[in-house]
């Protein structure tokens, strides 16, 4: 396995702000509808407030700065699938704090943002900015080996009795 160092990879991740948007609704259920609507990279100092981008009625986008994308060794499989995807994605969990959604995590890792959203986290994909594109697949070339195929077993004779069946 080729190894990947820091001197490799002086990006090993990458700041990001989160826009988030808030729709009102004329709905007797839900009066907002809350999204993450995308990502941007992000030159905000640490510790930058949100940022209300647009507003006018019936639409909020807000900006949330200061989220970094780190990538895993663990992940490059889930980075791999994202890549290799029609229309790969930063996955963002998202909460609602104070009646407004505010981002918590950002992945771009396939298995991880699946994994959120089987647990019931709130979760939008959204469009990863072209230029991160090329220092995913540089991690993923480094670090991503597919598991070898398994050899078919079919059942034999000794194993009567092991699969269920008992005469």
């Amino acid at each position: 396995m080729a190894a990947m160092d820091e001197s490799a990879t002086p990006n090993r991740s990458h700041a990001l702000a989160v826009i988030m948007e808030r729709i009102a609704l004329n709905n007797r259920w839900l009066s907002e509808k809350w999204e993450a609507k995308g990502v941007v990279q992000d030159g905000s100092p640490a510790g930058s407030p949100p940022k209300t981008i647009v507003e006018r009625e019936g639409l909020t986008q807000i900006l949330f700065p200061g989220y970094r994308l780190r990538l895993q060794r663990d992940e490059a499989e889930g980075y791999y699938l994202n890549l290799t995807s029609p229309e790969p994605k930063v996955f963002v969990l998202w909460r609602l704090v104070d009646d407004v959604a505010r981002p918590e995590l950002i992945t771009v890792s396939y298995g991880e943002g699946t994994r959120w959203a089987d647990s019931g986290e709130q979760v939008d994909g959204v469009a990863i900015p072209q230029d991160l594109l090329p220092w995913m697949a540089a991690f993923v070339e480094a670090h991503y080996r597919p598991e070898p195929r398994k050899a078919k077993r079919y059942a034999s004779n000794k194993d009567k009795g092991r699969m269920g069946r008992v005469e």
